[in-house]
């Protein structure tokens, strides 16, 4: 696993900190424990999966499903992060 410059050097995680371990997770069927690594996994997976069927096949809601979608994973990434701290 590549390590986390962010931490490492300043001291305190990233927003992207237990993303790549969430990814092992997944990987290995253990999806539950990669909720709890990295919360924004679900969410994060959801939009690249959109946008890369989108790219081959244009979807007839498209214009409101990639905004949606995307403000979810970005309060996802926000939330988890704030919740870290405490």
């Amino acid at each position: 696993m590549m390590p986390c410059l962010n931490k490492k050097y300043l001291g305190f995680e990233c927003m992207g900190c237990g993303l790549q371990r969430s990814v092992a997770l997944i990987l290995k069927g253990e999806f539950i424990e990669a909720f709890m690594m990295y919360p924004a996994i679900y969410p994060l997976i959801s939009l690249l999966g959109f946008l890369i069927i989108n790219q081959f096949r244009t979807l007839k809601y498209a214009n409101f499903i990639i905004p949606a979608l995307s403000i979810l994973t970005v309060g996802a990434v926000i939330i988890s992060y704030a919740l870290k701290f405490f």
